[in-house]
């Protein structure tokens, strides 16, 4: 079930049943000549739609901008500052454990909300452990998790991407991109065939380091085919994890 879809009643006879929630979350930034700007959250939503399947598990609205102040250099590219992004999820915290949620798992899509999720999440259990009217409360758990780090994501980009797969605009990143909107694949040709390595700190040394956006990869390898395999990759990887998380 979709939280945007849902009325007040029917969430509130959810937390009868259940008190988890999956949040996605990504980024709108560039992915290089042929990756769609939204695919940091089109990844993490599409996977959590397949988790929606197998689990009775209530889905968020995805937040859709992150923490992305090096590409925008690029057109299109939008970003939250770290404590905007901080002071966001905690907000979001605050609201799902003030409704009664006590499991709130947040899906990645974008490697540069990491620390500010983190972050974020040590402000919210702050909140509780300086507030001595929540000593006899549960405190509610919040997780982060990545959904390309997963152990059969990682085997299969290992094996049929190898160092092509590269660390932004991945193949399979994009692969996930396009399986989840085949209508809107791009083939583009790409030079150099793998992009440079390294690293960067603002956005004009990104753009300087990786004039076309990618980092390491050769994303012109991306399909459907492969997205789709990522994609049962994936979900598989995330049931997994929140099999772990529902545990405590």
């Amino acid at each position: 079930m979709k939280l945007q879809y849902a009325t007040w009643k029917e969430v509130e006879d959810y937390l009868q049943r259940s008190r988890t929630i999956l949040v996605p979350i990504g980024s709108t930034e560039q992915h290089g000549p042929n990756g769609l700007l939204g695919t940091d959250a089109i990844c993490p939503e599409t996977v959590a739609g397949g988790v929606a399947e197998a689990l009775d598990i209530l889905i968020a609205p995805t937040i859709s901008i992150g923490m992305a102040q090096h590409h925008l250099r690029f057109p299109g590219t939008i970003s939250l500052r770290p404590s905007t992004l901080i002071s966001l999820i905690l907000d979001v915290l605050n609201s799902l454990s003030g409704h009664g949620f006590e499991k709130i798992y947040f899906l990645n899509g974008h490697g540069g909300n990491n620390a500010s999720i983190q972050a974020a999440f040590s402000e919210f259990y702050a909140q509780s452990s300086f507030s001595s009217q929540n000593v006899a409360s549960p405190v509610p758990r919040a997780r982060l998790t990545n959904w390309y780090q997963g152990r059969r994501v990682r085997a299969y980009s290992r094996e049929h991407f190898a160092e092509t797969e590269g660390h932004h605009a991945t193949v399979s990143e994009v692969s996930l991109s396009y399986f989840a909107h085949p209508d809107q694949v791009k083939h583009v040709d790409m030079n150099p065939k793998i992009a440079p390595l390294g690293s960067f700190l603002d956005a004009d040394d990104f753009k300087k380091n990786f004039p076309d956006g990618r980092i390491g990869s050769d994303p012109s390898q991306a399909t459907v085919k492969h997205g789709e395999k990522v994609y049962a990759a994936a979900v598989s990887d995330v049931l997994d994890d929140i099999e772990g998380f529902l545990s405590f």
